[in-house]
């Protein structure tokens, strides 16, 4: 598979801040990958240096192979980075004439792009009658009129209303079906799962999970135990290699124990019965995508 996008170690310092840290993934063709994360986590700041309007501190990113500049490789590429911004007093179809000259394009795409965000019948519409759901569609068809192989979306959604957010993400999946690789950056869990194949979720410009949205979300789930003696309990758990991030919380009393594999909870209850630990409380749970981002982002505070 072709490889659009690659980081290695990334990083970016603003003084004695460090807002990107040593971040490395690959973005390859024909995927929707969304970078994830609390507000003020480094995404923003990432989507800047591959772009070229952030300097990076050290590490490197290349575009495709890697064998030509980056400025000849942003031509390939549709971003939109920040607030839509165009001339109030021009219509739809003037402001994205201007935008053709600006990128040397052809402005015979425009009703094309225009169509593909729903905006065909507004292509006269002066850009301050439009609402700022609309604005963000016309910021996305000015990203595609150069046709590029992938399109850098940062929040696309920020701002919007239910219908507008609605829009947006149709749209994103009407682009990812035409075969355009997509890469937006999101503080949604929500919007990643729905549009998303792919996620790199960071924090404080860490990376904490990169992979496939469907495998984060295919975990074997996790149990809590009570046992009358939990000290016994935590370490025959730990001298097992079904559990990990074994806990004792103690407020309720119980240990909770990631499941590296399945496992049925009469099996569970005979094995450790035959290490001479009798379970008082014993439930199988199976983390949502939404727990297991909270529980990742958390234990990185």
């Amino acid at each position: 598979m072709k490889t659009i996008l690659t980081l290695n170690n990334l990083t970016k310092r603003f003084g004695p801040l460090t807002a990107v840290d040593n971040l490395s993934f690959k973005i390859e063709k024909g995927n929707v990958y969304g970078i994830l994360g609390p507000n003020g986590s480094g995404k923003s700041t990432t989507l800047g240096m591959v772009l070229n309007v952030v300097n990076k501190t050290s590490g490197d990113f290349f575009w495709f192979d890697g064998n030509e500049s980056t400025h000849n490789a942003l031509k390939k590429v549709g971003a939109i980075i920040e607030r839509p911004n165009f001339y109030p007093y021009m219509t739809a179809k003037q402001n994205l004439n201007l935008v053709c000259k600006i990128k040397n394009v052809k402005n015979a795409k425009i009703e094309e792009k225009l169509a593909l965000v729903g905006l065909l019948d507004r292509k006269n519409s002066k850009f301050r009658t439009f609402s700022l759901g609309m604005k963000q569609r016309l910021a996305i068809a000015s990203a595609l009129l150069n046709d590029p192989e992938i399109l850098i979306l940062d929040e696309p959604t920020n701002g919007l209303d239910p219908q507008g957010i609605h829009q947006i993400r149709e749209i994103i999946r009407k682009i990812a079906a035409m075969g355009t690789t997509i890469l937006l950056a999101s503080h949604l869990l929500d919007e990643v799962e729905k549009v998303c194949s792919h996620v790199i979720i960071i924090r404080k410009g860490v990376k904490l999970y990169s992979g496939r949205v469907d495998e984060m979300n295919a975990s074997h789930g996790y149990v809590e135990l009570k046992a009358e003696n939990n000290d016994a309990l935590i370490s025959a758990l730990e001298n097992h290699t079904w559990f990990e991030n074994i806990k004792l919380d103690p407020e309720t009393n119980l240990v909770k124990a990631i499941l590296t594999k399945p496992i049925e909870a009469e099996n569970l209850n005979k094995m450790l019965f035959e290490k001479g630990i009798i379970l008082s409380h014993l439930v199988k749970r199976k983390e949502s995508l939404e727990q297991q981002f909270l529980e990742l982002t958390k234990q990185n505070a």
